[in-house]
């Protein structure tokens, strides 16, 4: 797409606003309307592999249906010479992950009100029978406000790139993920299927680092960041600064829940909550609620936090390791569980397979795509190497 180039006879490339791995993203002018877009141009090497194009024409197909101040707009789509294209709404503004790089954290109120937006799309999007799937910083459109340059603040959700109608079939090869592991719920890593409350989930991730400048789960190896995922609460967003309040970190200490079945049910939900927060209201019950997976207990039953349960305001310590729930009564349930877990982390461990698959397809010449089999296999068995090191160390008492 070099500048001047005219797409379909009808769009004229401007100048290159940005590249990922599936494809490159360009301002161009629409010749006939004389209006500015954005031009998305499916990567070169990917545009003879049937699948990733399939992919690419389900998102235009997806998100075309899609018309809400807080989505971008799909215009247009076609094949140019073999070049597959989506036209899109031109956004003027900021993405939420150029603000996290100005500024490190947000004000609470502007971390909440572009919540509350995406909220809002989501929860249309959801409502269509679309699930995003790769809620993200960088997949935030910010115009205007405290954060974009003025005036009334616009957020709208960009980039439905591996969204699917949820009563189509899948795209994806059974057992891959596809997304940006940091902000995937822990049910899109275990490969099973996406819902509104994963897009939920992925929406807390991004809120946490609003609030915080920081993820909610780190660790030094992606088996630590993995066990970490499953055993541990993150510290309260309220840790890290006092300007926020304790009960907007609850509502997003819910989203974050690892269990989706005690996250909000729906993004309009979590939108509301976002709301109560900023007048000092918490949820009902929190992610800080939540136990490991295991037998209930009277110490570990999963109960609703009261006004005398919620913790004050904290400062953030070092994280701490969650002590390990009583065992199970003897029997075929605690093998259950112990498997149950230890394939959901191996199979977090497989996205990181596909994600650093990807970032070698991405990076390689035609010469060296023959190696990408053996960085996968090599960075695969080390890392679940350790994972099993780590979850014998923690089962084995």
């Amino acid at each position: 797409g070099p500048k001047g180039e005219l797409i379909s006879d009808r769009y004229r490339i401007e100048d290159r606003l940005g590249s990922g791995g599936m494809s490159s993203v360009f301002r161009a002018t629409d010749t006939i309307l004389e209006r500015t877009v954005a031009v998305k141009i499916l990567a070169e090497h990917l545009s003879d592999d049937e699948r990733f194009v399939a992919r690419f024409r389900r998102e235009a197909l997806a998100v075309a249906k899609l018309v809400h101040p807080n989505i971008v707009q799909v215009y247009d789509t076609g094949n140019d010479s073999g070049q597959y294209y989506i036209v899109m709404e031109y956004v003027k503004g900021k993405s939420g992950a150029q603000l996290l790089q100005s500024q490190g954290t947000l004000e609470t109120d502007t971390a909440v009100d572009i919540g509350i937006q995406a909220c809002a799309g989501l929860d249309y999007a959801h409502r269509h029978g679309i699930i995003h799937r790769d809620v993200k910083p960088g997949n935030l459109m910010v115009i205007g406000g405290p954060a974009g340059g003025g005036g009334d603040m616009t957020t709208k959700l960009a980039d439905f790139g591996i969204a699917r109608a949820s009563e189509q079939s899948r795209i994806t090869q059974v057992g891959s993920v596809v997304g940006t592991a940091a902000y995937l719920a822990p049910e899109q890593a275990r490969g099973d299927e996406a819902t509104p409350a994963s897009d939920v989930y992925s929406l807390g991730v991004v809120l946490y680092q609003f609030l915080c400048g920081r993820l909610p789960y780190e660790g030094a190896s992606l088996a630590e960041l993995a066990v970490r995922q499953q055993s541990e609460q993150p510290l309260h967003p309220s840790s890290y600064s006092d300007d926020v309040p304790q009960s907007v970190g609850d509502a997003v200490l819910v989203a974050l829940d690892s269990d989706p079945e005690h996250r909000f049910a729906a993004a309009g939900e979590l939108a509301d909550a976002l709301r109560r927060g900023l007048g000092g209201v918490s949820p009902p019950q929190t992610g800080a609620t939540r136990v490991m997976a295991g037998e209930d207990t009277g110490s570990t039953r999963h109960m609703p936090r009261t006004e005398a349960t919620r913790r004050a305001p904290r400062r953030a310590a070092p994280r701490q390791r969650r002590p390990a729930p009583a065992p199970p009564p003897q029997g075929k349930s605690g093998g259950r569980n112990i498997a149950r877990n230890l394939a959901g982390l191996i199979a977090i461990l497989l996205l990181a397979a596909v994600v650093a698959g990807a970032v070698v397809l991405a990076t390689s010449g035609d010469s060296q795509k023959s190696s990408l089999e053996d960085v996968v296999k090599d960075n695969l068995n080390e890392q679940v190497d350790e994972l099993r090191r780590v979850i014998e160390d923690n089962t084995q008492q």
